[in-house]
């Protein structure tokens, strides 16, 4: 008896071995994907993204804007708790990252959150997810947007009226936005992130060779900087700075969208560390130089810090940089849209009518109401403090800690310490998530209030040079 007990037990584990295999190889069927369906040569082959592509579009989904705004960050919160709330930032949406993988095998037909929602929270969660996932790129997008047109204003000496810039950044968003797989935006991401990397590097070393910061009084008196290691921030500031930190690492959500569409989603791990590691190094980088030595002059967006001709320097190499940010934040959201739409049926794989018209319109729209909320709210910093708070730690923190609570809340499962600890760190996610979400918002709202009252502020579809913020 005890032997055909074993024996049965045996057969039950080969059983499920096998079943998993087979999940396994249907999984890494370059033809089949549980998501996209058949994938042929009569259209786009969405499993196309390797280990080092991954990488990069990593690392270019979050080096982009919100590197552009750590230095000021720290002049908030002063360098010691600046580059403290960095690295727990970093280490907190690592493990959200490393979230989104490992359920990502373990249900391989969810594409986005939203799938995620709708697993462990029924219909509501998927609607209320879905929502948040798209208005947070959509934001991310205009922030892009935004970004590019201070880029121009800043190479041509505000050669023209910042709206008509804005108009001319939203049709390179949606002009690069609008290839169709990730596969093929990675080669753009190649060239983006040196690009960026490279000017931020130049502002860097040139205000660690200049006398003073752009900004500093023009004296013949030697200049101090007025760095502080700890600041002394209203609660209101020091929430909108951390909600900036935030912000810099809210790639997490677009990370769903990259593992669907790589070659062998195993590697995803290896890819994340790698980039999470060198992303974290170059944030501290910069943002530690910079704010050493500028202080209280360090301009936002940070690249014009050094003056003029740094300036547009640094903003001539960071112009293709932050045109590929764009790209892959419009292609996002528009993708999720697109696959949601033609899901389950042959338009999604096929170069149907059908086809091109839905995904010229995902791209299409999303690329309009980013320009929209571009020049709605023109204050760098407040957007992206904004965007941080109410949708980026909706993105990065508490869907990530019930998702681990779905698959690891089994009764049946022995209650080991580290089972204890993975259940209280996942109630801190979602509880720490959730003040940083209230109380960031309120902040940044507070702050883009502040801007719009002082005298010179931006406003709302101008036509002032925004390349000059401090």
């Amino acid at each position: 008896m005890a032997e055909f007990k074993m024996r049965t037990s045996e057969e039950k584990v080969e059983k499920l071995n096998i079943e998993s295999a087979d999940k396994d190889r249907v999984y890494q069927d370059p033809k089949h994907d549980p998501v996209f369906g058949e994938i042929s040569e009569e259209g786009p082959n969405y499993r196309n993204v390797g280990f080092l592509g991954t990488v990069i579009l990593m690392m270019k989904t979050q080096i982009g804007l919100g590197v552009l705004s750590i230095p000021t960050a720290f002049h908030v919160l002063g360098m010691i708790p600046g580059v403290i709330c960095l690295c727990a930032i970093s280490g907190i949406t690592t493990w959200s990252d490393y979230i989104v993988g490992t359920f990502k095998l373990r249900h391989r037909d969810v594409y986005g959150i939203d799938d995620a929602g709708g697993l462990i929270f029924g219909q509501t969660g998927r609607v209320i997810l879905a929502v948040t996932f798209c208005l947070f790129w959509i934001f991310v997008s205009g922030s892009g947007i935004l970004g590019i047109s201070i880029g121009l204003n800043a190479v041509s000496t505000h050669g023209i009226c910042t709206a008509i810039f804005m108009v001319v950044a939203a049709i390179l968003g949606f002009a690069c936005s609008s290839i169709r797989t990730l596969g093929r935006i990675t080669w753009l991401a190649w060239v983006g992130l040196p690009c960026i990397l490279t000017a931020i590097f130049i502002v860097t070393i040139a205000v660690g060779i200049q006398d003073r910061p752009a900004a500093a009084p023009q004296t013949d008196a030697v200049w101090v900087s007025d760095f502080q290691l700890i600041g002394s921030p209203s609660f209101t500031e020091a929430i909108t700075a951390v909600s900036s930190l935030v912000f810099a690492f809210s790639g997490t959500p677009g990370f769903f969208s990259i593992v669907s569409e790589m070659r062998n989603p195993r590697q995803y791990t290896q890819s994340l560390l790698l980039c999470q590691a060198g992303v974290t190094a170059i944030y501290i980088i910069i943002g530690c130089v910079v704010y050493y030595y500028c202080g209280s002059y360090v301009a936002s967006p940070a690249l014009g810090s050094a003056g003029g001709l740094v300036k547009k320097i640094s903003y001539g190499f960071a112009l293709p940089g932050l045109i590929v940010t764009t790209t892959i934040v419009i292609h996002i959201p528009a993708k999720y849209i697109f696959v949601h739409l033609l899901r389950g049926s042959k338009h999604l794989t096929s170069n149907t009518l059908v086809h091109w018209v839905c995904w010229v319109g995902c791209t299409l729209s999303v690329t309009a109401i980013a320009y929209i909320i571009a020049s709605v709210i023109p204050v760098f910093d407040g957007l992206v403090s904004l965007i941080g708070a109410l949708l980026g730690t909706l993105m990065c923190f508490q869907p990530m800690g019930c998702m681990w609570l779905y698959d690891n809340w089994d009764g049946r499962k022995a209650k080991t310490k580290r089972w204890w600890f993975m259940v209280c760190w996942s109630i801190f996610m979602i509880v720490s998530g959730t003040f940083l979400m209230i109380a960031g918002t309120y902040g940044s709202v507070v702050g883009i209030m502040n801007t719009y009252k002082e005298t010179g502020g931006s406003a709302a579809f101008s036509c002032a040079d925004n390349s000059n913020s401090v």
